[in-house]
């Protein structure tokens, strides 16, 4: 947990840090210039890489507006780490960057994430973190009663350092109890993110993707993508899209544009809407609301990191993750306090025995 919140102090402004520390331009348009199309920008992109295919494309247009992220492989289902992204103006096609997965953050996340273990990992992090939160109901069973018989927050500075010590740690966890199971709790949810993502695939995914499920992947070249946000838009009103998962990928089927939508409020705007495309002739095939889990994912992912009220709500939850090392820190001193005490006296046992 001391490791879970060491690296998770500067995830909280990942994306702060992202565009200080990755080098890019802001997408410059003159008044008047039209879009490029989708489609030019992917044939230009997939030209400029020969053998490779674009199979994402992400659009943030709070963050980083005018712009579009394209995700550039080999194959649809190659691993992430073999991706090539492309970062383009919208407007003019300019290349404004190519992000690289390496660096400050990428090396934190991947230490928050999954401990560079990949999907064990992710479970072993998940199964700390429910023993967690068993820890903190633990701590709130127990501080009940102990406070009975004194002042709520008293800190006993006249005892010995270990009972100043308990006195501090039992006060700063119970002020920061309800943010920590928090945390904890969506930190769980998104451990268990894959198992989510496969619920998801075979589940509504394999629903609404059923009547293609013994064609025969597409041949050729893909119908226009333009044509296909302008469809989807029209099926999800007043929703903008934000990402696209080409056929063959994770989020899609081999036949599908999949095109996530998301809505314009402060909690809508975290929470997608599938509408699915079929990739041959461009024609609407299916478009439904995400089960509960897969929103409760979506839910959790920024409350995690505290993205739902801007940089002051970051900052609450940076002071927090402080009070939580702390709390971590004098758990672990008191831990080791009381193990050197239990040998002291196990000693001192062993020497009145001797004596006798």
């Amino acid at each position: 947990m001391f490791h879970l919140c060491i690296t998770g102090l500067p995830l909280i402004f990942h994306e702060e840090l992202e565009d200080y520390l990755t080098p890019h331009k802001e997408a410059e348009v003159s008044a008047g210039t039209p879009k490029k199309s989708i489609d030019a920008l992917i044939e230009n992109a997939e030209l400029a890489n020969p053998g490779k295919i674009v199979r994402y494309a992400f659009w943030d247009q709070d963050a980083h507006p005018n712009q579009v992220l394209l995700d550039v492989v080999e194959k649809p289902d190659d691993d992430y780490e073999k991706s090539k992204f492309i970062l383009l103006n919208e407007y003019t096609g300019e290349v404004l960057g190519e992000p690289k997965l390496e660096g400050f953050i990428y090396i934190v996340s991947r230490l928050h994430i999954d401990i560079f273990a990949g999907i064990p990992g992710k479970i072993f992090l998940g199964l700390m973190g429910i023993l967690f939160i068993i820890s903190i109901i633990s701590g709130i069973v127990l501080y009940g009663p102990i406070m009975k018989n004194f002042d709520f927050g008293m800190v006993r500075k006249t005892r010995t350092s270990r009972i100043k010590w308990l006195d501090t740690h039992n006060l700063l966890g119970i002020a920061v109890m309800a943010w920590m199971t928090v945390v904890g709790f969506t930190g769980v949810i998104n451990a268990f993110s894959d198992v989510i993502l496969g619920l998801w695939q075979q589940g509504q995914l394999a629903e609404m993707t059923a009547p293609y499920k013994n064609k025969k992947p597409i041949e050729g070249r893909l119908s226009s993508l333009h044509s296909a946000l302008e469809l989807a838009k029209e099926k999800a009103p007043g929703m903008d899209v934000s990402i696209v998962a080409f056929p063959g990928t994770a989020f899609t089927s081999k036949h599908h544009y999949a095109i996530f939508l998301k809505g314009n409020t402060e909690v809508t705007s975290k929470l997608l809407k599938p509408v699915l495309i079929d990739a041959e002739n461009g024609s609407f095939t299916d478009s439904r609301t995400l089960p509960w889990y897969a929103n409760a994912l979506f839910l959790s992912q920024p409350l995690h990191f505290g993205d739902y009220g801007g940089m002051p709500l970051k900052i609450v939850w940076a002071i927090f993750d402080v009070f939580t090392i702390l709390v971590l820190i004098t758990g672990i001193y008191l831990w080791i306090s009381r193990r050197k005490g239990e040998k002291k006296a196990w000693k001192k046992l062993e020497s009145q025995k001797l004596n006798q």
